[in-house]
């Protein structure tokens, strides 16, 4: 396989990252790539010439940890809340040089939530919500260049997420003894936006370690000042009163290998960590949020024909993590330790096509 063709398939790799992905579950980070998504660009594609990428990712919730302990006997008493979440991303880049590149990202998502505690505690219902999420727009810079970046290289990205997504989508919940229809805002982990204005920091990165085999590595932070978007939870406890909007983050690494003896064709391994964390870097980090984590081992395979490529990847959870939030911390006492659950996946399903758009095509077109 031709070096572009094997560092265009690992560009496609790196922007595979979630969203917002990111935890898997009730731990509620969007639907996310990053902005490390420079499918094509740095050293591969030339200035003026585009890639479009749409990535499209899937998984079911419904293990629920309290810290790092499983609560089996949500399964076997049938009160585990699951949440099933479809997510695809309309990724538009472009390169301004050989070195400097910009992406637009356009989210779009579609949730289920089926719970008993949410409606009459008797009845299993399922709460819905669909539609556009938060925007992010940004740009990349690749830190080498020429011979320099003949064995690998490295980009910084900064971005800007935009409070595009409805943060309080509603739904029909039937509440009470009979269980009357009742429209109440949907749960803080299928909203579609978190009602915040967000500064991304990223950084995507690989490296030939010899023959075909290259190390990959790519993450990013979400800062999130706003403290509370005043989206109301439908939870008893006067501090949780009010959606939070937390910071968010995601880290990659791994090997990919391409097989020269099947053109195109590669795969990879590696591992990822994605959460939000108990306090915010900027901004209070007070109102409802669960704060958590999950790693994850990533197996991968991709395939190029021509200027196509599509990578799926499958990330396995290894160790989930639901932290105790301010708020728990808060509602404590010596004597009783408030520490709320969250409901994870056990894996994800995650692909990616991406189509570059070569300078000589794009002429071509514009010549007709």
């Amino acid at each position: 396989m031709k070096k572009n063709s094997i560092l265009i398939i690992l560009l496609v790799l790196l922007h595979s990252i979630p969203s917002e992905s990111l935890a898997q579950g009730c731990v509620a980070i969007r639907q996310f790539s990053g902005l490390g998504n420079a499918v094509g660009q740095g050293n591969i594609l030339n200035k003026g010439e585009w890639n479009i990428s749409a990535n499209y990712r899937y998984f079911k919730s419904f293990r629920h940890f309290r810290g790092t302990e499983e609560e089996h006997n949500r399964l076997t008493d049938h009160t585990e809340v699951i949440n099933k979440q479809h997510g695809l991303d309309i990724n538009i880049s472009y390169a301004f040089s050989e070195r400097l590149y910009g992406i637009v990202s356009l989210p779009l998502q579609y949730n289920e939530r089926s719970s008993l505690y949410e409606h009459n505690r008797t009845e299993r219902h399922t709460s819905y919500s669909k539609g556009f999420g938060d925007m992010r727009i940004g740009a990349g810079y690749w830190l080498l260049s020429g011979e320099k970046a003949s064995k690998g290289n490295t980009a910084i990205g900064l971005g800007i997420k935009f409070p595009t997504g409805d943060y309080a989508a509603t739904s029909t919940f039937y509440r009470g003894d009979e269980g009357t229809p009742t429209e109440m805002t949907v749960d803080q982990s299928i909203q579609l936006g978190d009602g915040g204005t967000g500064l991304i920091v990223d950084f995507q990165g690989l490296w030939n370690i010899g023959g075909t085999n290259f190390l990959y590595y790519d993450g990013f932070y979400m800062f999130n000042p706003k403290e509370t978007n005043g989206t109301p939870t439908n939870r008893s406890r006067p501090n949780e009163a009010i959606m939070s909007v937390p910071d968010q983050f995601a880290l990659r690494t791994g090997v990919f290998h391409s097989f020269e003896k099947v053109h195109g064709l590669g795969a990879s391994l590696g591992g990822r960590i994605e959460g939000i964390p108990v306090h915010d870097v900027f901004g209070g980090s007070e109102g409802f949020r669960r704060p958590g984590y999950i790693i994850s081992v990533e197996p991968g395979v991709s395939y190029m024909l021509g200027n196509v490529t599509g990578t799926l990847n499958v990330p396995i959870a290894l160790f989930r993590n639901r932290t105790q939030s301010v708020t728990d911390i808060e509602n404590s006492t010596p004597d009783n330790e408030v520490h709320g659950d969250a409901a994870f996946a056990d894996y994800l399903i995650n692909f990616t096509l991406a189509v570059r758009i070569p300078k000589k095509a794009k002429e071509v077109f514009n010549s007709l």
